[in-house]
């Protein structure tokens, strides 16, 4: 049996392990040495911020926020009401609120209306009919509420009461009366308002802030007036 020469790589194995000396494969040692794996880059925190509302960007005060539909309207004169009393036709009436601040039903006579809220007025109808109609069924519907005006006073083009025909804000009071005259002063318009207490608060409204929509706009109930110095 013929045997092979040992090729020198195996050969200089064996003289390296003899010699206690580990040799790496050659392909190995050609690269030279590893370098440490690179960290992971650590995740990125994205910060997200709700930015503070702008000093303009207010709203209007609670006081002033509702429409005067959504509160109890009270009737004042002038106002029309359709009177229904249930299975008494000769009852029912379309009214008006006299001067006086009444309104007249057959058999009841005179009531006094202004003042009352339909509700009241209604209550006050149901007691009255008792005496003459069993369990009177009574229901007021104000159909026309021309009592409710407001009044704007002061450097416009036509001041005095602007009748409202429905939820009417600052502004659209303001252009009714015919818009601000020339040296007004925009900055400082008041809204006197009576309280339920009697007593009167004043609410300030800035024109300017207004038609840039700054504000929110200020819905006026029955009875405000509107003072543009």
């Amino acid at each position: 049996m013929t045997m092979k020469p040992p090729s020198a790589l195996n050969t200089l194995v064996l003289a390296g392990a003899a010699a206690g000396v580990l040799l790496a494969p050659a392909a190995t040692s050609a690269q030279g040495p590893r370098s440490a794996p690179s960290p992971a880059p650590a995740p990125r925190t994205v910060t997200t911020s709700t930015p503070a509302p702008s000093p303009a960007a207010r709203t209007t005060p609670a006081t002033t926020a509702r429409n005067w539909t959504e509160q109890e309207y009270r009737l004042g004169p002038g106002d029309k009401l359709r009177v229904e009393v249930y299975r008494e036709p000769q009852l029912s009436q379309s009214l008006q609120v006299r001067p006086d601040g009444k309104i007249t039903l057959p058999l009841v006579g005179d009531v006094t209306a202004a003042g009352q809220t339909s509700i009241e007025l209604r209550d006050a109808l149901a007691a009255s009919l008792k005496e003459y109609v069993t369990n009177p069924v009574v229901t007021v519907i104000v159909t026309d509420a021309l009592a409710a005006q407001v009044y704007v006073l002061g450097e416009v083009s036509s001041p005095g009461a602007q009748i409202m025909q429905g939820p009417m804000t600052v502004l659209q009071a303001l252009a009714q009366a015919g818009g601000l005259k020339e040296f007004a002063n925009k900055g400082d318009i008041r809204v006197l308002r009576k309280t339920g207490n009697g007593r009167t608060t004043t609410l300030a409204f800035n024109y300017k802030d207004a038609i840039k929509g700054d504000v929110d706009p200020m819905p006026l109930q029955p009875g405000d007036t509107i003072v543009v110095p």
